[in-house]
């Protein structure tokens, strides 16, 4: 929660079928709160190519030792489709995996506070 508080993260993603990297992307933390043990819900907006879209998505976190590891299997995300995803965050960076109906591939960037 600490982590993600007023927190944007701010990167670039790649897509498995080809070799190209997306322009800019940016998740915008308004807010997170703990659902249960492990779930919380990321009050985000998703910024790219001019739109800005509202999703309130639910994560599950797992820990790798100190490390908060972002775990969506199969996860609705409203308006966008249906996700697959493990995003490491550590110290102001991300990286990670992500996959869905038409695709998948890379995730990465930092977090800016």
């Amino acid at each position: 929660e600490e982590l993600m508080k007023g927190a944007t993260l701010v990167g670039r993603s790649s897509r498995l079928s080809d070799d190209r990297i997306s322009g800019e992307e940016k998740y915008v933390i308004d807010g997170v709160s703990k659902v249960t043990s492990e779930t919380w819900l990321f009050r985000a907006r998703f910024q790219y190519a001019g739109r800005d879209l509202p999703i309130p998505i639910p994560v599950t976190i797992k820990w790798a030792g100190d490390t908060p590891v972002i775990t969506m299997t199969d996860v609705s995300v409203p308006g966008m489709g249906t996700y697959t995803a493990r995003v490491v965050l550590y110290r102001d960076q991300y990286a990670g995996t992500w996959s869905g109906k038409k695709g998948g591939g890379q995730i990465f960037g930092k977090i800016v506070r």
